[in-house]
Formats: structure tokens, C-alpha cells, sequence
């Protein structure tokens, strides 16, 4: 694969966007009015987080990358607009007054968290209605449509969404949510990590009842595809051939916030660009290996992937 390949993939990325905040800090005491640490915050850096940061990965790459969705208009969701608008992302995102924009806010010292705060509140139904039309409007214009669920309430319709990309013959890939996957009924393929998936489908020991598992969660929905994230032990891509396992490539795990969002980025840029789905995965993993080792939400450029030699 090569980067004027990967240039020709059309990828609309829809789902929860937010702001990850970083207020980075220096602690040298403890305060005298509870036991807690003293925070000097010395520098702030605002990331794009969610489906934002999935689109940035997705562009990263090289892709044609649309990022459809919604925001406040508050200074967060300024700020996130802001940040898209600045990147080669395309934006199709909708400012929505009164509405609460998704925001995590991390403060940190010498490179670990003390503590993270949430901000955030859901878009209405006729917010939403005006997504879906927009959503219908954009599918022409792509060739893999990529669905973030975080749970704050934008893919509500999502159900709606995998119709009409069915109905064109598009692939698409989620990224799920939650304990009931038949939302995501039809879906090309979707990639929980460890704990989602034993969420979803059940706990499990061993190889054999894993496969047991996701072939059965891969039948029931009607899914092509169910590839499982498995932190240190790499991935398993299980389809109605046998699985496909590869082992993590990681050198050194430095934050793994962000890395589900550089995976299926990374998946849906190889399908666009003509890859097959286990070289696709291979890609996937290699860039995972990669992004582990950086510091909060990042992304991976083909120069990382594919160094000269």
C-alpha cells in the first residue's frame, strides 16, 4: 500500500465527538486543606477526542475524511470546531446552541493522570432528524462509512444509518457501545475491545469459546466481520473463514487512551483504499503498536507505518 492509494479512500467518519483537555501540571506538595496534591498547571493543549479523534487518524493517513456531526456552541465546541477546521479533516459538523459539548478535561503530572473530569450533555430528536439528512446527503460522496458510538447520544439512529449504507452497498465499520450490540445488526464489521466484547457476548476462557462467541455474535447480527482488540495479546479477526490472530506489535505502552480510535481509522483507510480486510487488520495492529506509545489521544502517519528502508 502506498500513500497515493491510501489518498484515494473517501471516509465518512459520523459519531459522539468531544474536547480532550489537558491542563499539564507540576505537583510539589500537598494541600493544607485536604489530603490532595497541589496541581501548578504550567501549560493547556486541547485535543480533538471521540469521533473527532477518529477522523484525525483516519486523515492522518492520507484519506478523504469527512467528520459528521454535532456540537454546542459553546466554547468547547468552539474550540473543537476550531481544531477540525484547522486539520485536513472536511467538517460537516453542525453547532448546536444550548447544547452541553462533550468535553474531558485530564489534569497531569509528569505524565500521569490525577484526575479526569466529564462534561457533556445529548443532542435532541430534531438535532438528530437534521444529522440524518446531512448523513443521506454525504453517503454518495464516500466509499466506507465509519460509525463512532461513545454513547452520548448521536448515532440514536444509527439502526437507520446501516440501511441506507446497505441499500448503496458500502462497507461499514463500528466502533460499538454498551451491552446490546442489535443496534449494529448488518454492519460490515465492528470492533470491540476485550472488555466490550465480554460485555456484549459473554465471558470466556480460551480460544475455542472466544471463536464460539464471535461466531455466534457474528450470525446473530448479520456482521461479515468481528475483530476483538485485545490489549497486550494483540487482535482476533473472526470471520466465516478461520479467525486470523495477530500479536501486538507494541515496543512500549504508554497511554492506550485513543488506540480503539487508531484501529478501526486505520481499518476503514485500507478497505477504502482496496485492501483486503486481514491485511487491513495487520495494518491496523501495526498502528496501534505505534499510538500506544504516545501521550493521550494521537495518531499515526504513513511515515510511522511504513518507514523508508
Amino acid at each position: 500500500m502506498n500513500v497515493d492509494q491510501l489518498a484515494k479512500a473517501r471516509v465518512l467518519v459520523v459519531g459522539d465527538v468531544m474536547l480532550d483537555r489537558y491542563w499539564f501540571s507540576a505537583v510539589e506538595r500537598i494541600s493544607p486543606e485536604a489530603p490532595v496534591p497541589v496541581a501548578l498547571v504550567q501549560r493547556e493543549e486541547d485535543r480533538m477526542g471521540g469521533a473527532a479523534n477518529v477522523a484525525l487518524n483516519a486523515a492522518a493517513l492520507g484519506a478523504q475524511t469527512t467528520l459528521l456531526s454535532v456540537v454546542g456552541s459553546d466554547d468547547a465546541g468552539r474550540r473543537l470546531a476550531h481544531l477540525v477546521t484547522d486539520s485536513p479533516i472536511r467538517s460537516a459538523m453542525r453547532q448546536v446552541v444550548g447544547m452541553q459539548t462533550t468535553m474531558k478535561l485530564r489534569v497531569v503530572s509528569r505524565q500521569q493522570q490525577l484526575i479526569r473530569m466529564d462534561f457533556e450533555s445529548k443532542p435532541d430528536h430534531e438535532v438528530l432528524l437534521d444529522l440524518m439528512d446531512r448523513y443521506a446527503q454525504e453517503l454518495d460522496l464516500h466509499d466506507v462509512v465509519l460509525l463512532s458510538d461513545y454513547g452520548k447520544g448521536g448515532l440514536t439512529h444509527v439502526t437507520r444509518m446501516l440501511e441506507l449504507a446497505r441499500l448503496r452497498g458500502m462497507p461499514v465499520l463500528v466502533d460499538p457501545k454498551g451491552r446490546d450490540y442489535s443496534r449494529y445488526r448488518g454492519a460490515t464489521l465492528i470492533t470491540p475491545n476485550r472488555a466490550e466484547f465480554t460485555l456484549a457476548a459473554g465471558d470466556w476462557s480460551g480460544e475455542a469459546e472466544l471463536r464460539q462467541r464471535a461466531d455466534a455474535l457474528r450470525a446473530s447480527l448479520d456482521l461479515q466481520a468481528v475483530l476483538v482488540t485485545r490489549a497486550e495479546d494483540g487482535m482476533s479477526l473472526f470471520t466465516a473463514g478461520e479467525p486470523l490472530h495477530v500479536k501486538a506489535e507494541a515496543k512500549e505502552v504508554f497511554d492506550v487512551s485513543g488506540a480503539g480510535d487508531t484501529v478501526i481509522a486505520t481499518l476503514a483507510v485500507m478497505l477504502g483504499a482496496g485492501s483486503s480486510l486481514a491485511d487491513a487488520v495487520r495494518v491496523a495492529n501495526r498502528a496501534a503498536g505505534i499510538v500506544v506509545g504516545k501521550l493521550g489521544t494521537a495518531s499515526v502517519t504513513p511515515a510511522e507505518l511504513w518507514p523508508q528502508t
